[in-house]
This record gives C-alpha cells, structure tokens and sequence, in this order.
C-alpha cells in the first residue's frame, strides 16, 4: 500500500499510521535497521515498523486483537493465518531488546483500530516525545498528486472547476472558445461532463460557499448596488496577481462613484500565478481597464517607478532586469540597486548524475568560510522549481552549522530575501528549469491568454529567485544538459555570470553536432568526453594519451593536433577533423588508425625508420 510519502507498507493500519505521522510533519523511517547489532540471536536483523528520526523513538504496531473470554478475561488474538504463538512470542522478544538496550519503544495495536481510537492513542503516546507541526492542506494535496494517487483527470478537474468560478465563466462561454480555438470533440466531450460535475458540486455545496462563490456574490451585490460602497481610494497590493473575477469586483467597487480612484502596487516582473488564474493583460492594460476620463479622453491613469530595489547588489539586480526584458512585453523600469560589487555575484556550479551533493557540499562550503557581512550567521535560501528538489536540510545544517540554510520553492520565496540564493535543478528536461510540463490545452478554455513570448511565465519565476539574494546567487545546473536560461546567462558577457574555470577549459565543441564535448574523469584511468547529446549524437572521444586530461585539437585542415591541456602532439586522422591516429594492429601488420573507429575508418602506414624498420 502507497503512502503519502511515497513508499509502500505491509498492512492497511501501518498506511493510516505513516500517513498520521507525515500529516503532522513527524520525519520518520520505515523498517530502519536498529541502530544496535543484536548478536548470537539467531535471527535476522531487526527492522522496527517505524522510527522517528528526531527523537529516535521506535515504532511498532502489532496486529493483535481482543477477544473476551467468559471468565471476563481478554485474549490477544491474530489473523487467522498467523501463528499467535510464535507472533506473542516476537512482540515479548522485541519488547526486550528495547529494554536491553534502553531504546524507547511505543506500541500501538490493532485492537486500538477496532475501538476507533489507533490514531488518538498514537498521538497520547508520542506527545511526551515529538513536537506536532501539520502540514497545510494545499501541501497534502501537491503531495498527494506528486505520487500519483490522484489521477490526472481528477486534477485536470479541479483546476478547471477552480479556474472557472474564479474567472466568472459560464459554460456556454467555455463551448464558444473550445469552437474558436477548434480544440474538437475532445473538448466538446470534456464540457459536457464539466457540466454536470460542476452542477453536482454546486448542489453540494447547498447553503454553503466556497472562496471563489466569497468574490463572485459579492461582485453581484455591489453591480446590483445591494451593497454602496463608502470607499473613494481603493488601493490594491501584489496587482499583478489581480484574476478576473477580482478585477470586476474592483471595477465595480469603482464605478459606483465617478471621483473613486484605485491605486494599484505590483511588479509585472513578478506575475508568477497564471496557474492560479492571474491574468498579467490586466496590469498591461490598467488604463483601459481602471483608468478615468478627463476632456474627453478615456483610460486616463499615472504610473510611479518604484524602481529601488533595497535587497540585491548591482550585479544581481541588474542582470535580472535585463534577463526580464529580454520578453520585450514586460514593463520597462529603472532599477536603483542596493548596493555595489567588483566580485561576480552569479555564479553557474556544473552538476552531474552523481556529483549533485559534492557541488552542494562544496557550494555551501565556500559560502561559509567567505568573510560575514554581520554578526549574524549568512543566511543561504535554496530555492527550487518544485518540492521534490529539497535536499536533507538536517543533515546540511549539521554539517555547515555557520550558516543558515533554508528551502522554498520559488513560488512560496516570493517576498523573502537572503544573503546567498542557490538555485537547485536548472536542467533541460520536463521538470527542469524553465519547465516543460505544459498544461493541458482544455485548461485554455477558462484561463488568461496565453503570452506569445517562449517561456515568458518561466522567466519571471528566475527573475524572482535571482532577486531574493542579496550578495551571491549560485545555479545548480547540468553539465551535460544545462537549461536554455542557463545557456543564456553564460553565453551573453553582459551578465557577468562566472562558472568553474577547469569545467570551461575542458569543454570542446563537437564536430559532429557542433555540441559541446564534455569531460568526463575516469575511474582510476584516463578521462574521456562525450557530447553533451548522448541520445541524438552519441559522440565520443578519449582524451590526450600523453596526459589524460586534455583533448588534441586541429587548428588546419592538414595541422597536427596539440593538446588543450599539455600541448602534446598528435598526428591527425586523414578522413576526419577531430580524430587522431594511433597505432593498431590488423592482418598485414601494424597500421595507424583513427581513435573514432569504427565511427570513422581513416588510416596511415606505419612510417619507417632510416634502418627500414617501422616505428610508431
């Protein structure tokens, strides 16, 4: 049986168990060795239901139940395919290796389960040992999606239904644009039963409202002027997460006194929720949308630039402005930074399939021997594009304890700020950054327009993870298949981003595919490259025989080779340009032959020395 946490248990009470425990936020291990060697027990390692890592309290729950017998008396009884006698037997023998070995053992019991109280027991006899902190609905739900025991259609679903009501759609509006946009029967299938699920839900709902009936009843009560308005200022925060069911509240709010004014603050830079059904065209079109008349001229309104940032260094704020602007879309501002740096402030750490804790680990070293701009340890935020990217905070702290380390994805870190950012997963793959999940094409039936920039949402979320730093920023990226955002930010000087010199200097452009040829150290012998498109290109070359590390490079077309790194030389292959010749051996002797074969067959006689004998 799958848990919230992803793994799988024996029995339907460990489930509820594992479940309790995790909806409370109680880190735990499930079957975990004991942690003391139980020798000459003639049994094999002993694995407790349940430990719970802070405070290193085992659990066990037995599969006991009670009988009452006619003297008034209770039995505990098993599952008629389990010997109870050797069953009590193991529950007394685990007893006593706690005691034993002084180790804190809480029982539960199936027993619990039959009388509707395993639960509440549990948490009575765990409250002297841990501190209960619940994880918020919304984050069970994400969890709960994320192992895939929601099934995508009940989540597609769920966001349509939200979507809807939020935007104050109607469902023939919703056929109309699935005919516009010649979405097909798929889209004409799906509203139909959209249709009576959301009737159903509505009638569940009976005398009851949900958050998005709050925005729409009250919209009603104030277009039918149920509700007057006292308000003349009506000031807005964070509008450029303003929706379209909120918007027309506003508006209605407005027009019931011809000298209100509304005053909007937001940063379109940082329109990050269109999931969420924030429209971004809003606050583009404020003046259309909010603005006055005066002499006859509609859409009258003023603009103020907040442009001072009092958080990031000038080489942070103003290489996120002009990565921001490169969606020309985006509202041009001026950006006053909080201060000034001669250092580099944004950095690329190249990861590979295994070496992903080693950067970290020496990332957050560096950091923490740079000299503290306070009396307070620096503070580092790590930031991801989803949940599934944080890494074991406990074990980081433990091991860097000058710093403070904290993770968010980057859509909760809105409004936070640290010294040092690290920007977890920039990879080019489906859950990298920028994302490649693409929302179904329904969902385009109750959501905003769509912006024609590539990928202009996503560049909006790196705008906002680069800027919660203050001094350093530090992007964790694939060498092999680093993010277009990634490749950006290094391929454009103006940006000032630094990257490992050595990982620079072994990085080659494959002549087969015009990648790049990366180096790869190998185990205990000489390294080797490989092109950065394993599956389409599939490149690869070894490295200098004469030092191992370095590749040959051609400057001619009829050049030697030299070496990148110790400037050997190599004779080059006849046949292509990035291969060299080294001897071989075949059915006539010794020949010298392309290091690509059998990619490429190219090949020179052995040349002979003035006695007539080959030499190589």
């Amino acid at each position: 049986m799958r848990i919230l946490k992803g793994e799988t248990v024996k029995s339907f009470e460990e489930l509820l168990i594992a479940n309790w425990l995790y909806r409370n936020g109680i880190a735990y291990e499930y079957e975990p060795t004991y942690e003391h060697k139980l020798k000459g027990t003639g049994r094999r390692a002993y694995t407790p239901d349940f430990r719970l890592t802070e405070s290193g309290v085992y659990l066990e729950h037995f599969g006991v139940r009670k009988k009452r017998l006619r003297d008034g008396t209770d039995e505990l009884t098993t599952a008629p395919f389990v010997d109870r006698d050797e069953y009590l037997e193991g529950m007394e023998w685990k007893r006593q290796v706690h005691a034993d070995h002084e180790t804190v053992l809480i029982e539960t019991y199936s027993w619990e389960r039959e009388e509707g109280r395993l639960l509440d027991a549990l948490a009575e006899k765990l409250e002297p040992h841990v501190t209960i902190r619940p994880i918020p609905d919304v984050e069970i739900y994400d969890q709960v999606t994320q192992v895939g025991a929601v099934d995508s259609f009940t989540s597609l679903i769920a966001t349509f239904l939200r979507h809807f009501k939020n935007g104050g759609y109607a469902v023939g509006d919703c056929s109309e644009k699935a005919t516009n946009l010649k979405l097909g029967k798929r889209a004409e299938a799906f509203v139909k039963i959209f249709e009576a699920v959301h009737r159903e839900y509505q009638s569940r709902l009976g005398d009851r409202i949900d958050f998005e009936d709050m925005v729409i009843r009250a919209t009603a009560h104030v277009e039918s002027g149920r509700y007057e308005s006292p308000f003349r200022h009506i000031l807005v925060d964070e509008f450029q997460d303003i929706s379209t069911g909120r918007a027309r509240l506003i508006k209605a709010l407005k027009d019931q006194h011809t000298d209100a004014k509304i005053f909007g603050v937001g940063d379109d830079w940082q329109s990050i929720y269109r999931f969420a059904g924030s429209d971004i065209h809003i606050m583009r079109n404020f003046g259309n949308q909010f603005g006055g008349v005066y002499a006859g001229t509609s859409g009258v309104h003023r603009s103020v630039d907040l442009g001072r940032t009092f958080r990031s260094v000038d080489k942070i704020a103003l290489a996120a402005r002009r990565f921001v602007l490169c969606n020309p879309a985006q509202i041009k501002k001026t950006v006053v930074p909080a201060g000034e740096t001669d250092q580099p402030a944004i950095r690329i750490a190249w990861t590979r399939r295994d070496t992903a804790e080693s950067v970290m680990a020496g990332t957050l070293a560096a950091l923490s021997s740079s000299p503290p701009s306070s009396d307070r340890n620096p503070s580092v935020l790590l930031l991801g594009r989803y949940r599934f990217l944080e890494p074991d905070l406990r074990r980081l702290r433990r091991e860097h304890p000058k710093l403070s380390i904290n993770f968010k994805t980057i859509h909760a870190s809105k409004g936070l700020e640290a010294d040092h950012v690290i920007i977890l997963g920039a990879d080019n793959a489906k859950m990298g950054f920028p994302s490649m999940i693409v929302d179904d094409p329904l969902l385009s039936l109750v959501s905003p327009d769509a912006e024609p920039f590539a990928n202009a949402e996503e560049r909006r979320v790196m705008y906002v993870a680069m800027t919660r730093a203050r001094h350093t920023v530090t992007i964790m990226a694939s060498e092999a298949r680093p993010s277009t955002f990634v490749t950006e930010l290094m391929k454009e000087p103006e940006y000032g981003v630094s990257s490992p010199q050595d990982a620079l200097e072994r990085t080659h452009k494959c002549q087969q595919c015009e990648g790049r040829l990366l180096y790869m150290p190998g185990n205990e012998g000489p390294g080797w490259y490989r092109c950065e498109h394993v599956k389409l290109c599939g490149n690869r070359m070894p490295a200098c025989p004469a030092c191992s590390t370095g590749l040959p490079i051609r400057e001619t077309a009829h050049s030697e080779m030299t070496c990148s790194d110790c400037g050997a030389a190599q004779q080059s292959c006849p046949t292509c340009s990035d291969g060299w010749l080294v001897e071989r051996r075949g059915r006539f002797g010794p020949f010298l032959g392309c290091v690509r074969f059998p990619d490429c067959s190219g090949k020179a006689k052995v040349p002979k020395s003035k006695s007539g004998k080959l030499t190589a």
